[in-house]
């Protein structure tokens, strides 16, 4: 379901999102990560983050379940976006970091403790696990689109059932103009 939006309302959703400062998100993560490190984008949306990541150095492997954003990302990012899920994705190659911005909220709540060991499974041990959620404990349907919101307690039933540890727990606002009371969880997570 939520696909098939993305893939209808790709260019409306790069084009409210590609240009977002994330820099204050970006610096509680990557310097947890070695220099020059790999870091798996779990669905990558418009590229931004990756085309970020890549001008700081790190080598970047970017996912996204819609083909056509994927597309528009790989024009941005200048590599190729691998189509697939979270449920799907497959990689011979170990991370020493996931970045999950505002993607893994799409996975029904029952679903996301396997997700989470799938991702976590391509991490190298002590590798770090961004990830956010919209701040809640409910599932809902917006619009096309199908959310699975947490707060602290609803994430760590989910890790409990995981390789991963809590490292940092916090709500920011959302970034996007006239959205600023949208509250969203963030976590750091460590693989044990």
């Amino acid at each position: 379901m939520s696909v098939s939006y993305y893939d209808n309302n790709a260019q409306e959703f790069y084009n409210g999102t590609v240009n977002l400062e994330m820099q204050s998100l970006y610096n509680e993560f990557l310097p947890l990560i070695p220099p020059n490190g790999s870091i798996l984008d779990a669905g990558c949306g418009s590229g931004r983050d990756t085309l970020a990541f890549k001008s700081q150095g790190f080598k970047v492997h970017a996912i996204d379940a819609s083909a056509e954003l994927a597309q528009l990302a790989e024009t941005l990012i200048k590599q190729p976006v691998e189509v697939t899920t979270f449920q799907q994705f497959n990689s011979s190659v170990q991370f020493d970091a996931v970045w999950a911005c505002a993607s893994l909220l799409h996975v029904p709540f029952d679903e996301l403790s396997l997700v989470f060991n799938n991702l976590a499974n391509l991490l190298n041990d002590g590798g770090v696990f961004y990830c956010s959620f919209k701040y809640g404990d409910d599932e809902v349907e917006r619009n096309g689109r199908f959310f699975t919101n947490l707060d602290e307690a609803r994430l760590n039933i989910i890790l409990a059932a995981t390789s991963l540890a809590a490292q940092k727990l916090w709500k920011t606002s959302d970034l996007r103009k006239g959205r600023e009371k949208e509250q969203w969880l963030n976590a750091i997570l460590v693989k044990r």
